[in-house]
């Protein structure tokens, strides 16, 4: 799969020959000026784009504002500043983006981590046990943010991931050979569809899709060029939650844990989608601004 940024340039040196020199901070000052009208993070976007096309770290540029751009790199930071002002996710526009202080791999095909999901993490590593086998299925898995940072963080863990989407699955597995592991088993599965009655787990996890399919945030940002599949669930966006609820007991071994992330004004709804389904000790857990963000119950 490809990962370089969407759009790229199709003849780098025809763009140069018409851009003027420009050092770092020149090259800086301008992209400040083209952003500033489009993102509220117009200093950092050119930082992060210009330090990419260096492949320097930022503080590179700040040491070295005088060092003057090539015109392969003036003509690709120019690229790319232009793309950003449209709305470009940065994550898309370098192909990466950290989470759990691990960088993965991301492309149009797949969601972007998010810092709010690092809740589920650190919920799902106080279930799993260091020191024994432990069976985790990570439901929607997208990028492979949630199954290769389980499977990193406790390597005796044995993690099946699965997406209906075989381009996102395909990124995950390029993030699981990123990070080297060997613990994770990737399926093409609509949710349950394809796995086995008799595949049983200790913990399911999953941050499915949430939003209402009319919502209009998803108008707005950054999940403007996200993938609709992972982002918007049915008219309420209740329609996964529901779904996963009704069925993962059927995969889940006794007295083991099902951990899901929800909208911030969901946790009601899925605390009755978990009733009724037959959890016991359903507990709701808030992120750092307070809203119940992630639902944990047992079977």
């Amino acid at each position: 799969m490809n990962t370089k940024p969407i759009n790229s340039l199709n003849s780098v040196k025809h763009k140069a020959a018409a851009l003027p020199t420009r050092t770092i901070a020149l090259s800086l000052a301008a992209a400040l000026k083209k952003l500033a009208q489009t993102s509220a993070t117009a200093r950092l976007d050119g930082e992060i784009l210009l330090a990419h096309v260096l492949r320097k770290n930022r503080a590179y540029l700040r040491a070295w504002p005088e060092r003057t751009l090539g015109r392969e790199e003036r003509a690709r930071f120019h690229d790319l500043i232009a793309q950003r002002a449209h709305g470009t996710p940065i994550a898309y526009l370098t192909g990466r983006r950290e989470f759990w202080s691990r960088e993965f791999m991301v492309t149009p095909d797949v969601l972007i981590p998010r810092p709010e999901t690092e809740l589920l993490i650190e919920l799902a590593l106080s279930f799993i046990p260091r020191n024994k086998s432990f069976t985790v299925l990570d439901l929607g898995t997208g990028s492979g943010a949630i199954a290769v940072t389980l499977a990193a963080e406790r390597p005796l863990a044995r993690v099946t991931a699965t997406d209906i989407s075989e381009p996102a699955l395909q990124m995950a597995q390029r993030n699981a050979a990123l990070h080297r592991l060997q613990n994770i088993h990737f399926v093409t599965s609509d949710w349950f569809s394809q796995l086995p009655v008799r595949d049983q787990f200790d913990l399911i996890i999953s941050n499915p899709p949430y939003i209402a399919a009319g919502d209009p945030h998803l108008r707005q940002g950054d999940v403007r060029f996200e993938p609709g599949i992972a982002l918007h669930s049915g008219p309420s966006g209740l329609d996964a939650l529901a779904l996963i609820a009704d069925r993962a007991r059927d995969h889940l071994r006794p007295g083991c844990h099902l951990l899901l992330e929800h909208g911030f004004n969901q946790a009601a709804d899925v605390k009755t989608f978990l009733a009724t389904a037959g959890y016991n000790r359903i507990v709701h857990y808030p992120d750092l601004q307070g809203h119940l963000r992630a639902t944990a119950a047992t079977a």
